[in-house]
This record gives C-alpha cells, structure tokens and sequence, in this order.
C-alpha cells in the first residue's frame, strides 16, 4: 500500500511540473503572424511566437520585442514587454498592436489559428506561419 501510495505521488509531481502556458497547449515552435485585430485586417507585418515556458517574442511592424506570459491557458497576459526604439512608418500600427496585445486576457490555439480576446469583446486572429 505504501508502495502505491508512493507512486501515485511522483505521478501528481510530473503533472504539477507541466507547463501550463500557452507553449504547453500547442503555441510553441510556431510563428503566429497576425491577421486581423476587432475584425478589421492587420496590413502591417506582426509576428508572435512562444519559444519556452512562460516567455513571448515576437517581430512587431517596427521592433523587436520580448516579455513574460505566464497565466495558465486559457488566460493570457502579456507582461513586462521589452521593446527595442526604432523609428518606420508603421508606428501607427505597432501602436495599436501593442495596445490590442496587452489589452487581451484570454487565449485560443487551434490547429493553425490563434485567438486572443478580451471581455470587452476585442480579439485578435493570427494565423500559423
């Protein structure tokens, strides 16, 4: 009995070490580029990727930038976002990407598709590269 009771201990230990982000629920090893934000198209270039536990980067219309993503899927919050300064005429649109991006709280990955959204009915749509 002891024997099982050990057991079934390392099991619960693998599983609370698992990654529950959205690199544990299919995001990883994918670039997800963005289509669209609140339904309008996106014309500009923007690219997210999670590459590890806990940890989001991407390409935005001008800059690079990293930052934490550490919520349990479904929920998702982009946090501390570094963001390297360079000037192109996108700033409109890498403006409203960040603004869209940090505004989002939950996630939905499927197969080739990414969905971000917010309570407040705002969603962001990217695709599998």
């Amino acid at each position: 009995m002891i024997r099982m009771g050990l057991s079934l201990s390392a099991i619960l230990g693998l599983f609370s070490c698992s990654d529950e982000t959205l690199t544990g629920y299919g995001a990883a090893e994918t670039q997800w580029v963005l289509q669209e934000i609140d339904g309008a198209a996106f014309d500009a270039q923007a690219v997210l990727e999670f590459p590890e536990e806990g940890v989001l980067r991407g390409q935005a219309p001008c800059n690079t930038f990293s930052g934490q993503q550490t919520v349990p899927y479904p929920w998702f919050k982009a946090e501390n976002l570094a963001v390297t300064r360079l000037a192109c005429p996108d700033l409109p649109a890498e403006t409203a990407f960040f603004e869209a991006l940090q505004a989002m709280t939950l996630a939905e990955v499927g197969v080739d598709t990414l969905f971000l959204s917010n309570d407040a009915g705002r969603k962001m749509v990217f695709v599998a590269q």
